[in-house]
């Protein structure tokens, strides 16, 4: 059983299986993704869109749901035909939760892309060791973390690695899109979940409209993640006079046709930074989620491609400060001031080196299928 909840978890769930096919062919995947992991070749009980969402306000409004599908997972987890197995991708209020049953049920559970307790909520520690076998951490920092507590961690490196690739050239995609040069072209990236579009694009927007003001000749790409459809932006653009193009297709081909991006908070902002793409990092949600997150959040940034820097590369604009005024007057210094941008750029460049090598994806099958063939009492078939 694999589960995860965001478009992400589906990228990685999804090359996750088709690594493990290479170096087990026997295995078999069913549970909580999207179309990724469908075409994958895993079988979707429940959508993975239909759980997905952040935040304590936006949580309680989808609550039926989540527990409907919590139930189910459950049942299957205590039921006859329990899997072998349980990976659990990020998604941690929910997958923790799921872990625990496993563990009441005698299912190993692999965790993949760990919680983020370096960030916030450090004493899951504790508890992730009790009910996690195995987890599969993504940044070099993380084991230590864990280092004294019952659980085999590993660094894996980063899954991004594995796929990011550019197929086309920003010529390429501009003129396959009807762009003409030689104006700027902003990528405005709202984010893979119905909330981050409720809470962001209008902002979003709003900051394009500004941008446009000062430079008539800008074009805007925006990429439609799997998880959502072009129908969900038509209200949000009606009645402006937006040059916005909708694109499905690669993230890291649009980011490189782009000039400067304006970028929800989350994994888009590392495949962003691995392009080397300038950008701005924007974050909204509800007020009370916001009152209770900045109390718990124990890291100076939120955006994933400057903590993995280490530093500001690229500026953030969170809740209030995320004005449509200060986004868009990032930007235009993003297009005009070319020793800004070169600076950025160099930056970025750093997000790459330290994200370490690629073959995370086979690394996690291994342990998955080492895992999945274990006793009970812990030894490998």
């Amino acid at each position: 059983m694999i589960v995860t909840g965001e478009a992400s978890g589906d990228l990685h769930g999804a090359n996750l299986i088709r690594a493990a096919g290479q170096i087990d062919p026997e295995l078999a995947f069913f549970g909580v993704g999207g179309k990724r992991m469908a075409a994958a070749g895993c079988e979707i009980l429940i959508p993975g869109e239909e759980i997905s969402v952040m935040g304590l306000v936006e949580v309680l409004g989808h609550f039926p749901q989540i527990y409907r599908a919590f139930n189910r997972l459950k049942g299957i987890l205590h039921g006859p035909e329990r899997p072998d197995l349980l990976i659990l991708i990020d998604f941690p209020d929910f997958n923790l939760r799921l872990a625990r049953q496993a563990k009441l049920a005698g299912v190993p559970v692999l965790y993949y892309v760990s919680p983020q307790v370096w960030a916030w909520r450090r004493g899951r520690v504790k508890k992730i060791a009790r009910i996690v076998d195995r987890l599969a951490a993504v940044f070099p920092f993380e084991p230590e973390i864990y280092a004294g507590h019952d659980i085999e961690v590993e660094y894996v490196g980063h899954p991004l690695l594995d796929e990011v690739h550019v197929e086309q050239t920003a010529e390429q995609v501009r003129a396959r899109h009807g762009i003409p040069g030689p104006g700027p072209v902003v990528g405005l990236f709202p984010g893979s979940r119905k909330n981050e579009l409720r809470y962001c694009l209008e902002t979003i927007l709003a900051s394009a409209e500004r941008i446009l003001q000062q430079k008539p000749d800008t074009r805007f790409l925006l990429p439609v993640a799997p998880s959502l459809e072009s129908d969900q932006f038509s209200t949000a653009l009606a009645g402006r006079s937006l040059p916005v193009t909708l694109v499905e297709e690669s993230i890291y081909d649009v980011a490189n046709a782009c000039d400067a991006v304006i970028s929800v908070s989350g994994t888009v902002t590392l495949q962003t930074a691995l392009v080397g793409t300038p950008m701005a990092i924007i974050y909204k949600m509800a007020p009370l989620t916001f009152a209770i997150g900045k109390r718990l959040i124990k890291v100076p940034f939120i955006g994933l491609a400057n903590i993995v820097a280490g530093r500001g590369v690229v500026r953030e604009f969170i809740q209030d400060a995320a004005s449509p005024e200060a986004i868009s007057e990032e930007i235009l210094r993003i297009l005009d001031d070319p020793q800004y941008n070169a600076r950025m750029r160099e930056g970025l460049a750093t997000v790459k080196d330290r994200m370490g090598e690629g073959g995370c994806s086979l690394r996690v099958a291994r342990m998955a299928s080492d895992l999945s063939r274990r006793t009970p009492g812990g030894k490998a078939v």
